[in-house]
């Protein structure tokens, strides 16, 4: 039956007419000089312009630096570059704290701390900050205490869900112990989930170790993007203190990335590269930084280097 509706009648669905075809007709013309270019700029994409990392701030008087020691990459030198620029600063005078948010605990180990006899861990820092005075430990270099990590950070992602303002418990633990302290350097897991965001929020900038090698550019995009997110939103201190080129070696692919790094970074890089070096890799095996196990070593003596420039860029010299 017909619906009715005055003047808006509607046929049945079974009466309605069908479109079987539909033909085109194809007529050939030019396109415009004028038009031709409009297309032009539309499709021609814009050259890509180098990363953007943003610059740190100067450190507030009377307080520590706090540093995080960063990439999303794995097995690009952190754990190394944490331990031995800590211990470079530490035999320089200057009071320094490792916080290990790492699950793997490497901290510990290189710095000569038995993990078996630790109570008071990381996790326990950010879960309930009312420990931090309790949660160092003294290492095998003077005015170098460390907070370990280890295994239970694994679950600790889980546990901190349904927790409010979760992005700041690390921050919030550290804030009494930074009058204690020259520097905090933060040792971070190779991925961005909440542990390695908590470090970023308590943090004034960040060191980035960066494996010259193919992935190295890309893996800097995406942690670029990463701090340009956390300044937004969570801490808007938070800059770049410097990209360390790590594993280092005279061939061509290396000198090819370390290139691409220096032209789109040429006032963070840092120099000198870390060079491969046997002596650096064995030292955690004695519990010891490369200060103390081979300081002639090229590892020894990069390190040292390093650490020349970045107590500059920290205002510690």
């Amino acid at each position: 039956m017909p619906m009715t509706g005055g003047d808006s009648d509607l046929p049945n669905v079974s009466e309605a007419p069908l479109i079987i075809d539909v033909e085109f007709s194809e007529e050939e013309g030019e396109v415009s000089e004028q038009r031709f270019e409009e297309i032009e700029e539309v499709s021609s994409p814009s050259p890509a312009r180098p990363m953007d990392l943003p610059f740190s701030l100067p450190t507030p008087r009377g307080r520590a630096r706090v540093i995080t020691v960063t990439n999303q990459k794995g097995g690009v030198g952190k754990t190394t570059t944490v331990i031995n620029i800590a211990a470079q600063l530490a035999l320089r005078g200057h009071r320094v704290l490792v916080v290990d948010s790492d699950s793997q605990g490497n901290c510990a180990t290189g710095l000569g701390v038995d993990k078996s006899k630790v109570r008071t861990t990381t996790r326990d820092l950010i879960l309930f900050p009312e420990t931090a005075v309790d949660s160092r430990h003294a290492t095998a270099v003077d005015n170098l205490h460390i907070i370990v990590g280890d295994r239970s950070l694994i679950g600790l992602e889980q546990e901190m869900l349904r927790q409010l303002g979760r992005e700041r418990r690390m921050k919030e633990a550290l804030e009494p112990l930074l009058s204690h302290y020259d520097v905090v350097l933060i040792d971070t897991p190779p991925s961005l989930g909440l542990v390695t965001i908590n470090s970023l929020v308590a943090s004034d900038g960040v060191l980035i170790p960066v494996q010259t090698e193919y992935f190295a550019l890309e893996g800097l995009a995406l942690l670029s993007g990463t701090i340009r997110e956390v300044r937004s939103l969570l801490n808007d201190r938070i800059g770049v203190d410097g990209v360390l080129l790590t594993m280092h070696s005279q061939n061509l692919l290396n000198k090819q990335v370390a290139g691409e790094l220096l032209e789109n970074f040429p006032e963070l890089v840092i120099s000198p590269a870390i060079r491969r070096n046997v002596r650096l890799a064995e030292a955690p095996s004695h519990g010891v930084p490369i200060h103390l196990h081979d300081p002639s070593s090229a590892g020894g003596k990069d390190y040292q280097a390093v650490t020349n420039v970045l107590e500059q860029r920290w205002g510690l010299a």
